[in-house]
């Protein structure tokens, strides 16, 4: 698995480059989202594996704090966490400690190296995780959650190999769908979203990963962002 050596986290590296550009492009398109309404609460999530979310999720959320924002990162997916990897942190307790066993959020959050930014790592993997995710302590958490930080923002599974996503998302108040332009067919994508739309998710927008450009070739940190309303808001090039 990828450390945070290993994140592309060029929002924190290289803060001048196109591609950190494009997640504060995203970063505003949450903002202008709020409109009057609470938006603390924002999961991202994919169709399948491996289509740029974990580094999505931690780009994002520097970006937030950059703005000033305090930021608590969760890490929802249970079957396969990955956060604790990525910051270098212990997953002793976590999340399925809180859950399952009552720990208070304050003590399984860890400070990670990025200033402004917390995490909430999986925890020991249950054997349960769409009947804890979707139970009432979770709701509960994030509802603490909401109350401490400026943003929680939810690692979340693939939507098709599990449930999870569909749990959580009408849970949260915001859904981002990350998908990775190279590998994803338009029809999976729609039928995804239509899932999540079904299910109660409020989705905020798509970020279309991975994108060609003309000057770069496929590479990763190009992107599309498209609003709730399908308008398309920004390519970085």
């Amino acid at each position: 698995e990828e450390s945070m050596e290993g994140l592309n986290l060029v929002t924190q590296n290289d803060p001048k480059n196109p591609a950190a550009e494009a997640y504060r492009v995203i970063r505003t398109g949450i903002q202008f989202a709020q409109a009057g309404k609470e938006l603390k609460t924002i999961a991202l999530t994919s169709c399948t594996p491996n289509e740029g979310k974990s580094t999505t999720i931690a780009n994002l959320a520097i970006v937030l704090t950059q703005a000033g924002k305090s930021v608590l990162l969760i890490d929802c997916d249970m079957r396969n966490p990955t956060v604790h990897k990525n910051f270098n942190l212990s997953n002793k307790i976590g999340l399925s400690s809180c859950i399952s066993m009552g720990t208070a959020v304050a003590d399984a959050v860890q400070a990670t190296a990025i200033e402004g930014l917390d995490a909430l790592t999986a925890g020991v993997i249950p054997p349960n995780p769409s009947e804890l995710l979707g139970s009432e302590r979770m709701q509960n958490i994030l509802q603490r959650a909401k109350e401490e930080y400026d943003y929680v923002l939810i690692d979340t599974p693939p939507v098709l190999p599990v449930t999870d996503s569909l749990v959580l998302g009408r849970m949260v108040d915001g859904l981002i769908l990350v998908i990775d332009s190279g590998e994803i067919k338009v029809e999976m994508a729609r039928d995804v979203k239509n899932q999540l739309v079904h299910a109660g998710a409020n989705i905020l927008g798509v970020v279309l990963n991975k994108v060609r450009s003309e000057h770069h070739g496929y590479g990763y940190g190009y992107y599309y962002y498209y609003g709730n309303d399908g308008e398309k808001h920004k390519k970085s090039k």
